[in-house]
């Protein structure tokens, strides 16, 4: 329940943005689990991983405890940060406007440059696949 800056991480650690639409969602979940499981291997690669989504802190800390997650969630309920990276499109739902989130995921290495952007991705797989860009992103071999 604090406000975090990238740039903090800037000169020491990789970051892994992944926007996701909402907690508890089937999709979200197995994306935010499959992020859980794999935390240790993106720490040997110098790499944190942060999931967004536009859910309050109170739906984040509910999600988490619900199924376990040890990734950090991130809110952005006034969609400040989804803007900057430009994961919400605009659609027309039953006749009317409707902001969505695209479920996208950006790689951004230690010197605060975004290496790698993912977008419309398969929760299931997703966490092995930014995995594999963070192992070359580092210079390891798959």
């Amino acid at each position: 329940m604090e406000m975090m800056d990238l740039s903090s991480y800037r000169g020491k650690k990789n970051v892994v943005l992944y926007f996701y639409p909402r907690d508890g969602t089937p999709g979200c979940t197995l994306q935010a689990i499959g992020f859980s499981d794999r935390e240790d291997e993106f720490a040997k690669l110098d790499t944190v991983v942060f999931g967004v989504s536009r859910d309050d802190v109170l739906s984040h800390q509910a999600f988490r405890d619900e199924h376990g997650l040890t990734v950090q969630l991130l809110a952005d309920t006034e969609e400040e940060v989804c803007r900057l990276y430009e994961v919400i499109q605009e659609k027309i739902v039953d006749g009317h406007p409707k902001s969505c989130l695209l479920r996208s995921t950006f790689v951004i290495d230690k010197k605060g440059v975004v290496r790698h952007i993912l977008q419309d991705v398969s929760p299931r797989a997703h966490a092995n696949e930014v995995l594999k860009v963070c192992k070359t992103l580092n210079g390891h071999a798959n």
